[in-house]
């Protein structure tokens, strides 16, 4: 066996029962930092790999980058400890879904292995076996940044707790989200849905709030007489407060919803609940209701982008639009930091008129559709039919009239095509 310059490499022995010895094949290097001996496995027979070990520890006190035979033997799971303490430690909101994604999948996958030993294959084997579990891509990125986190904290340690921090590749997304519902299917889907969803799901259909901020929002916070919803600080996901209009038939349904929870559950302070408990992260009759309207993949979170894209559509100013719904890009903040409290109360008013002009769009199209089924059949309009086209068009006409008195630009005779779609109001809906 070669003598190194420096160290030392030897093989260990073993007594056994009978009292002789024997040598074991695998070699062991011992070096010195400031007079301590140290003894390290190479985990393996062959005299270059001990000797390749031993000059990179040496390299390493030389350097003092070596900080001990800690981060050689310490755990994945031990590094995994560090992400679920800084969660706690930094009051994230996401510390509850971080714990049950490491309980459920990344320590029983990666628990054991020594964060010296980790790499790419195991990435690539944890990769496969979560696809074959029809994890999405997205959902394995998620899983794999807490990885990544994790080596980053070792690493930051002092003194750091692994040695490096391995490549964790982030894989390509291809389920990206850009659903969003018309007007007609709002009104269908909310026809369907329990009670304790309809309001929650209005207003959230009409300014885009997260249902993790709305599923904490208190009585409290809801000013009607100022046509205001003020979210605070420890609601939204970016952390700044922010105030979103009410208006169109968000005041009459949060309204239902008020005397509804006073009648039946008066100790009950938030707005949106189940049975006076509040509302949780599963919204139970959901799915049923989406399939039942011809939605069966509809999420909760299309309704955000439902709402911006008819606040563009309403020409709202992209600031008081992102404010309104809680975007936030960093370009965006640049600029518009802050938004008066006029600016929101316009844009309640803007997207009311803008909403009217969609009922006229509604009203409209189920006329013509009326009248176009009686000439398909070549046949003349009943009686009955002919009395709802009139209430049809005496709706649209109304509908128009009011969006011209709040000042919403309106340049439509009932008979024409109206651009947009609106909501009906819950008082004759639940009469």
């Amino acid at each position: 066996m070669r003598k190194p310059k420096l160290g030392s490499i030897y093989q260990r022995r073993k007594k056994l029962p009978d009292g002789s010895t024997i040598t074991l094949p695998t070699l062991w290097i011992k070096y010195y930092r400031s007079g301590q001996p140290f003894r390290e496995s190479s985990h393996s027979d062959r005299c270059e790999d001990a000797e390749r070990l031993l000059k990179r520890r040496q390299g390493e006190i030389v350097t003092g980058k070596f900080s001990g035979l800690g981060p050689e033997r310490i755990r994945v799971s031990a590094l995994l400890d560090l992400v679920v303490a800084d969660y706690e430690e930094n009051g994230k909101k996401s510390a509850a879904d971080v714990k049950w994604r490491l309980e459920k999948h990344l320590r029983p996958a990666f628990g054991d292995v020594r964060a010296a030993d980790f790499g790419s294959q195991q990435i690539k084997r944890y990769t496969a076996e979560r696809r074959q579990q029809e994890a999405s891509d997205a959902t394995i990125n998620r899983e794999l940044s807490i990885l990544r986190r994790a080596f980053t904290l070792a690493l930051n340690s002092d003194p750091p707790l692994a040695a490096r921090a391995p490549h964790i590749p982030k894989l390509e997304e291809h389920n990206v989200r850009e659903g969003f519902i018309e007007h007609a299917q709002y009104l269908a889907l909310r026809d369907k849905l329990p009670d304790h969803l309809r309001a929650v799901f209005v207003v959230g259909y009409h300014v885009g709030v997260r249902l993790g901020e709305l599923r904490n929002l208190e009585w409290r916070q809801v000013d009607m007489p100022a046509a205001e919803i003020r979210l605070s600080g420890e609601q939204t996901k970016n952390g700044r407060p922010r105030t979103v209009p009410i208006y169109g038939d968000m005041g009459a349904w949060l309204q239902w919803q008020k005397e509804m929870t006073e009648q039946k559950w008066p100790e009950c302070r938030w707005v949106f609940h189940y049975l006076g408990r509040r509302l949780g992260g599963h919204l139970k009759g959901w799915r049923k209701a989406c399939t039942a309207a011809g939605m069966p993949s509809l999420l909760f979170h299309d309704l955000r982008r439902s709402a911006v894209r008819n606040m563009e559509r309403a020409g709202m100013p992209r600031n008081v639009a992102m404010s309104i719904s809680g975007h936030r890009t960093e370009s965006v903040y640049r600029r518009y930091d802050i938004v008066s409290r006029q600016d929101l109360v316009a844009a309640g008013l803007r997207m009311h008129g803008y909403s009217l002009q969609q009922a006229a769009q509604t009203y409209l199209e189920t006329a013509r559709t009326l009248e176009a089924g009686a000439r398909a059949a070549s046949r003349k309009l009943t009686g009955d039919e002919e009395k709802q086209i009139a209430t049809l068009r005496a709706n649209a006409k109304a509908a128009l009239e009011q969006a011209g008195a709040l000042g919403f630009p309106v340049n439509l005779a009932p008979d024409s095509p109206a651009a947009g779609t609106l909501t009906g109001t819950p008082k004759g809906y639940l009469q």
